[in-house]
């Protein structure tokens, strides 16, 4: 019932009426004050669904430590029934059940409109979903954007193994009812392609709820607060990412949409539950349902350049796509960065702008990759341990000549030249990490060539990277392949990694850092081998040394967490044991990858080669002869 037509009737009956219509009127306010005071009284109690035992700004303390203070607050007070408008109010992200509570059923986690609307604020809902294999991306994502003061966040499970281990965890999370693998599916596989699909069928299915919806990958992370950038533009009804390598504009405004030829990315974007995107949405999902073989984001692109102009206003940067009526807008790709604008260009910092997101896209060794990006650039959420090797850290500092890295031309000589040099050293660096069973960190990587899956010139034209870089690991070593298990009758024990940022990292713990030995090499000679008595000092050890001088050293010093060499030019002679030395090089000749790909060649891919020093005529050129394709292993 209106409160407008009550009045109205008022006004429009006879006298005698008026009284009655009066007395109505009276007893429904008095009825609403009564319903409001109870609800909202501090002494009353609400029913809600199990849904949403997401409340509370406790930590979480199986995620990191406890100074990271996950959740971001989120008072106390009662939020309003979910009969009503949502008010703005959440319950905050990261409070756990309580202890002792079962498992709710699964039907309780099915996507209604009521289930959504508990999780919107400002009639806009950030969404991601994933399987369990992506559970630490989901539980980075969640957090960076609660860290950001975003709390109307919505997680889609795959499986019920990351449903219940969700819920557990107080992440506000839904069945999507598709029960899919809990394994990581891999970039390009059947199962990817089903996964994409899900993604169609769930924006289909959210919008008819009447809210806004910023869909993301799990890949992702978000820096900063994006949701005052997207209401900047409250005409469009599309915004979206794209894999633009190029600038467009050089401030904060939307690219420039006649200079983009990057694909537009369904990773990060935006809908408006307005016809246009409905009608859009519904037309994507029926067209990838009709045709298995369509990429759901070829389909995407597709439809959005069936028609693509003109500009809805000059100065918004929004133009009109897909039937001439769709408002589309394409998120600057220097602060919506993709793998290669911000791990690559770091466009952003030449810009100076501050970046809203990084997606980890333009990169290799599949998910290990994108993860060890993610931590190269500090926005991974590991637990404690991952900072608290058990047989310590080895780390060294890399030595590179300034001919290397800054005289001639960037061409393939020499940027085989700086790469196979830093190679050698990190070779040295895992057989010493080996020897005393620590994990390496690893040194920053610089290149002069970017790495691409297609012929270049070596760095993309018009883009804004530098020469040299420090270019991401993946970009030189399988990343995926050093971390995964291998073995140890054939490759000999693993040799665990971190990345070069480690020791930066906030997470890093104080008793790891304080914890520090320096060794300096020196010449062998009566000067040279020096005993320790703490960690403040400075060990002197014999260059040339053999696996058992490593032992005899650095047994005793087991306890010390972090041992930094200041070089690894020449520290280690090799392995006295040849089946060790074989086992070990078997290993790490499959740690490299290739640089791709030389312009006008077939195949244009050049493979690194881990022993490229044992070979005096080894040249810097993709294979010659379909049997000259293969690692150098």
């Amino acid at each position: 019932m209106g409160w407008v037509n009550p009045f109205k009737d008022i006004t429009n009956s006879k006298p005698l009426f008026v009284t009655v219509y009066g007395a109505v009127l009276i007893g429904i306010i008095f009825s609403a004050a009564y319903v409001f005071s109870a609800v909202y009284s501090p002494d009353s109690a609400l029913s809600w669904t199990v849904s949403q035992h997401v409340a509370s700004s406790s930590p979480n303390q199986t995620l990191a430590s406890p100074s990271l203070r996950l959740g971001g607050g989120g008072g106390g007070g009662v939020m309003a029934p979910t009969s009503q408008p949502e008010t703005g109010k959440l319950k905050p992200v990261w409070k756990t059940p309580p202890p002792g509570s079962n498992m709710p059923p699964l039907e309780t986690f099915r996507l209604t409109k009521k289930l959504v609307q508990e999780r919107v604020k400002d009639n806009i809902v950030v969404a991601t979903f994933g399987n369990y294999a992506f559970m630490d991306f989901i539980l980075t994502w969640v957090k960076h954007l609660t860290d950001l003061g975003v709390e109307n966040v919505l997680v889609g499970a795959l499986d019920t193994k990351l449903l219940e281990a969700l819920y557990w965890k107080g992440v506000p999370v839904f069945d999507m009812g598709s029960h899919m693998s809990t394994l990581d599916v891999g970039w390009g596989s059947p199962t990817f392609h089903q996964m994409g699909r899900q993604k169609v069928l769930l924006i289909d299915s959210l919008l008819p709820f009447g809210y806004e919806l910023l869909m993301c990958d799990t890949d992702m992370v978000w820096l900063k607060n994006p949701l005052p950038y997207l209401a900047r533009y409250p005409e469009a009804d599309v915004l979206t990412s794209t894999d633009q390598a190029t600038p467009t504009v050089t401030d904060d405004r939307l690219d420039n949409w006649k200079e983009v030829g990057g694909a537009y990315n369904i990773g990060i974007f935006h809908w408006r539950p307005t016809d246009a995107a409905k009608k859009l949405a519904k037309e994507w999902k029926e067209m990838l349902l009709a045709d298995d073989s369509i990429w759901d984001q070829n389909g995407f692109n597709d439809l959005l350049h069936r028609q693509l102009g003109p500009p809805v206003e000059d100065e918004s940067g929004l133009v009109y796509a897909y039937d001439g009526t769709l408002k589309l807008g394409l998120l600057p790709a220097s602060i919506f960065c993709s793998g290669h604008t911000y791990f690559v260009q770091a466009m952003y910092q030449q810009l100076r702008l501050e970046p809203y997101a990084v997606h980890t896209t333009f990169q290799y060794a599949g998910t290990e990759g994108k993860r060890h990006r993610l931590r190269e650039a500090k926005v991974f959420f590991d637990p404690p341990e991952y900072y608290d090797s058990p047989g310590g850290f080895l780390t060294f500092k890399p030595s590179i000549p300034k001919s290397l890295l800054l005289d001639g031309e960037h061409n393939l000589q020499t940027h085989f030249s700086l790469v196979n040099y830093q190679i050698k050293q990190i070779r040295t660096a895992l057989a010493i990490a080996s020897v005393l069973n620590r994990t390496l960190v690893m040194p920053p990587l610089w290149c002069r060539l970017d790495r691409l899956w297609f012929a270049h010139p070596g760095i993309l034209v018009g883009t804004m990277t530098r020469q040299p870089f420090i270019c991401p690991l993946d970009h030189v070593f399988e990343v995926h392949t050093m971390l995964k298990a291998m073995p140890v009758e054939e490759f000999g024990p693993g040799i665990g990694i971190r990345e070069y940022s480690f020791f930066d990292n906030p997470l890093m713990p104080a008793q790891v850092k304080d914890s520090w030995l320096d060794v300096q090499l020196c010449q062998e000679g009566p000067n040279c081998r020096s005993n320790v008595t703490n960690t403040g000092e400075v060990l002197r050890f014999p260059r040339h040394s053999n696996e058992e001088t490593l032992k005899t050293v650095f047994s005793p010093l087991k306890d010390v967490k972090v041992i930094q060499f200041s070089s690894m030019q020449d520290a280690f002679i090799g392995f006295s044991d040849k089946t060790i030395e074989e086992k070990f090089r078997r290993r790490v000749k499959r740690y490299v990858g290739i640089w791709c790909c030389v312009e006008k060649h077939e195949p244009g891919h050049i493979y690194y080669d881990m022993y490229w020093d044992e070979k005096p005529d080894w040249k810097p050129l993709p294979p010659q002869t379909p049997e000259d394709d293969h690692p150098n292993w």
